[in-house]
């Protein structure tokens, strides 16, 4: 299968999973042990916001690297940040892409309540891929992608949450991480994805940075989409994957975050674990019965549009995360 992410072996997630219950992760372990209310908290996630948000990045067009569309759709969503009262920093770097392309990468890292020192990392990856190589037709294996799903779905969210602390603040940091330079890769080429989470990792946006712990959101608005509990999330942040399906399960959405297990997906959370230290988890789309892929019908395809987003989709990663973030002390 060509992919951006190496799913794993039943035996080898097996293997993770029960090397995290046996020894537990040192990362993990750094995780407070809060009691998370069982009902539900905080505002109205609007699935009608988080969807023109995802339109609103559709409409520079695709958001491939060194491209106009790309860089202004970047001026946009660090300006809709700024807009709801965040601190935006725009973390710029020339990346070499897998085939030796040098991208001009910008991480953007919207802070709210930047002077806390207890904090909690939200991210998505922004840009989208150049090139439509999982799509049926291979007439279409040259052109770019959309990325309404694969890309612009987790800055919505994320933009909409932004939205709700204007108004409606809770007593701890969180910084919303936009990183760049994700989906140009190639599966023949080693740590060739995640090029911007990668650098942000290894040159974080604030000297000495760290957070309780981290949520990747990536394809969290498709249609029929549901969450598995990722393998690596696993490994990583047994107590985060806990904490996260406890709050899905709160608010009503149990059927989109069922108790099973995915893969394991190298994604933007992998250098967030090891690099950065910071205990992540992979909110991720599983579609388990898929022929074109694990990722869904839509993944790496000319068909990742928003005739393919689902608002009921949006509305339960959405609030799922306002439940997190609102029980957090």
């Amino acid at each position: 299968m060509k992919t951006k992410n190496a799913i794993l072996t039943l035996a080898a997630i097996a293997l993770i999973t029960a090397a995290a219950t046996a020894c537990g992760n040192t990362q993990s372990q750094k995780l407070q042990n809060n009691n998370v209310p069982n009902k539900p908290v905080g505002p109205a996630f609007s699935a009608d916001s988080a969807y023109a948000f995802c339109q609103q990045q559709c409409d520079f067009g695709p958001r491939t690297m060194n491209s106009e569309a790309h860089e202004r759709c970047g001026q946009w969503i660090a300006t809709k940040f700024e807009s709801y009262g965040m601190k935006v920093i725009e973390q710029r770097a020339t990346l070499k892409g897998f085939d030796g392309t040098p991208l001009l990468s910008n991480n953007i890292i919207a802070s709210y309540r930047p002077e806390l020192k207890e904090r909690i990392l939200v991210c998505a990856h922004w840009d989208s891929r150049p090139w439509a190589d999982n799509d049926p037709d291979e007439a279409n294996w040259t052109k770019p992608v959309m990325a309404a799903n694969d890309g612009a779905s987790g800055v919505a969210v994320m933009l909409e949450l932004a939205r709700l602390l204007r108004t409606d603040s809770i007593g701890i940091g969180v910084d919303f991480v936009c990183f760049d330079a994700e989906d140009w890769g190639s599966d023949n080429v080693s740590d060739s994805w995640a090029l911007g989470a990668q650098y942000w990792a290894a040159h974080p946006h604030a000297k000495d940075y760290t957070a309780r712990y981290g949520i990747l959101l990536d394809m969290v608005g498709g249609q029929g989409a549901r969450f598995f509990q990722e393998g690596y999330s696993l490994y990583y942040a047994p107590q985060v994957v806990e904490r996260v399906w406890k709050a899905a399960e709160t608010v009503g959405y149990a059927s989109l975050f069922p108790r099973k297990q995915g893969g394991g997906i190298t994604d933007d959370h992998g250098p967030v674990n090891e690099v950065a230290a910071i205990p992540c988890i992979d909110i991720i789309n599983y579609y388990p019965d898929c022929e074109a892929s694990s990722f869904g019908p839509t993944w790496h395809t000319v068909s990742d549009d928003m005739a393919h987003i689902d608002r009921n989709t949006l509305q339960a990663v959405g609030q799922t995360l306002v439940q997190v973030l609102y029980t957090e002390q």
